[in-house]
């Protein structure tokens, strides 16, 4: 692994603790669990004609298609969406925060993305061939030389009209901080000319408390957090679309720009989220922090 890797500091152990239940809890748990994971197994295998078919129709219905099952893959998981803010336009860069897998979907939901992914998910079976069906932009992470190249991929296609999704911080965290974004997809939005928009997103439980349960870190695999997430009586998801800007924040060069760009972004997600920070900062309209510090709390563990 190459040292530039952005590294998270979430682990295992910033997943909720299970409280002891009695019976009967543990009965309508499993069921829902098995109920949830058959649906998603429905929807999933729905998918796949709608991948298979999806080069032969136009954009518009193909995107229409993509949300649609987006949106139906978080019914069947039993995650709530709720978006606030207006839809991205056509041909930007949407930037946003980076807890689960179900971040992908809920984006596609509000609007067709083609997501910047690690090149790992193009192997992950059946889901790493629908992205690659639906034009998902594959990056060697561990390659810093292939980084160019994946940045002007993102470029084409938002200079074609296409919105391109990217989690900027460049791995999953929690969801009770904020990381810092890495600059490189930003320098797209600046050679294409097109807006950034920055997403919010945010994961509660049924009574509306930050909750860790679809946090996707450390070691976990795919299957273990599509149980735990089934499990779960109700997770919320906020997706909070937020003012876009065109061009460089700050005057400056080439690389200033993006960097200004990935700082501005960074700092209005942060101050979206619903972080436990001491020290919240409002994003001015110019000026913008040279690098957003959120601290990360300790967990709490439930008895």
């Amino acid at each position: 692994m190459s040292a530039w890797l952005p590294a998270s500091p979430c682990t295992p152990a910033c997943l909720p603790v299970a409280r002891p239940d009695d019976g009967w809890v543990r009965f309508r748990r499993r069921v829902r669990t098995v109920v949830r994971m058959t649906a998603l197994v429905v929807v999933v295998l729905a998918g796949v004609p709608l991948a298979v078919v999806a080069p032969l129709l136009g954009p518009r219905a193909v995107g229409r298609m993509q949300a649609a099952w987006c949106g139906r893959l978080l019914a069947a998981a039993g995650v709530r969406v709720v978006v606030t803010g207006p839809r991205p336009a056509a041909g930007s860069l949407v930037v946003a925060n980076h807890v689960s897998w179900l971040d992908v979907l809920a984006l596609n939901r509000i609007t067709p993305v083609r997501m910047l992914a690690k090149v790992e998910v193009r192997s992950w079976p059946l889901i790493g061939a629908m992205a690659a069906r639906v034009g998902t932009v594959f990056l060697e992470r561990d390659r810093l030389r292939a980084l160019p190249a994946a940045v002007a991929a993102v470029a084409d296609t938002l200079r074609a009209g296409g919105c391109v999704g990217v989690f900027a911080e460049g791995t999953t965290r929690c969801g009770r901080d904020l990381g810092p974004f890495r600059p490189a997809a930003f320098q797209a939005a600046l050679d294409a000319g097109v807006p950034v928009v920055p997403v919010a997103l945010s994961y509660a439980d049924a009574d509306g408390t930050v909750d860790a349960t679809a946090a996707f870190v450390g070691d976990d695999d795919l299957l273990s957090s599509l149980l735990r997430v089934a499990a779960a009586r109700r997770t919320v998801l906020t997706v909070r679309v937020l003012p876009a800007w065109t061009g460089a924040v700050e005057p400056g060069g080439r690389g200033p720009a993006r960097r200004s760009s990935a700082r501005a972004a960074a700092a209005a997600i942060g101050a979206a989220l619903p972080l436990p920070a001491a020290d919240p900062r409002p994003v001015p309209p110019v000026h913008v922090p040279a690098r957003p510090v959120v601290r990360h709390p300790e967990v709490s563990r439930a008895a």
